[in-house]
């Protein structure tokens, strides 16, 4: 069974039950020991592309946003059975063009990466997708807010929506949290550091 350690802010870590291993905007947390197939990045913001922090295999792929954009589209991918494909993500302090979320399916699991985002009229194009996770930012600062992240939440529709980068100032903040959990349906609160099962 396929495993996700959230790391904090918005860093994960994802281990396959073959042993692929993916990392997401590599910022938080200590655990980049583990050799990575395969390192997501969203956008450029130092919080997100810590690429340097993971160790890698000799034939690591890296994507970021750049790539994720090539030609003017939002690009798809598939690398060691994970397959990637770059969706938008936008607010007043993201621009469209240098920023991106993704959604990572490996081994049938569905998950939905927002990156640095607000709600945005694409996500209603997600609700058909049966996503298994959406990880949403609801810091309220540089992104929507614990209230419109439940929101985007409702409009998706995933089987578990976690909040995440939900502090400007901190890793971690339980309140911002705990307002999400109460108004998004089938929400599911990750603390940092904290493995769960997909």
């Amino acid at each position: 069974m396929a495993k996700l350690l959230y790391m904090g802010r918005n860093s994960f870590r994802i281990i396959g039950a073959k042993g692929t291993v993916c990392y997401v905007d590599p910022y938080a947390g200590a655990d980049y020991d583990i050799p990575a197939d395969l390192i997501l990045v969203t956008h450029q913001h130092n919080d997100h592309n810590q690429i340097k922090k993971c160790a890698q295999k000799s034939n690591c792929v890296v994507i970021q946003n750049k790539e994720a954009l090539e030609g003017g589209r939002y690009n798809n991918f598939d690398v060691n059975g994970i397959f990637v494909e770059a969706v938008k993500a936008s607010n007043k302090n993201h621009d469209p063009k240098d920023c991106v979320g993704y959604i990572v399916t490996i081994e049938g699991i569905q998950l939905y990466f927002a990156g640095d985002t607000d709600k945005i009229p694409e996500m209603a194009d997600l609700n058909d997708r049966n996503l298994s996770y959406a990880f949403l930012p609801c810091d309220g600062y540089y992104n929507m807010g614990p209230e419109e992240a439940a929101e985007c939440a409702r409009i998706i529709g995933a089987a578990h929506s976690v909040p995440v980068h939900s502090d400007p100032g901190r890793d971690y903040s339980l309140k911002n949290a705990l307002t999400f959990a109460s108004l998004a349906p089938d929400a599911m609160i990750v603390k940092p550091g904290e493995e769960i099962e997909l």
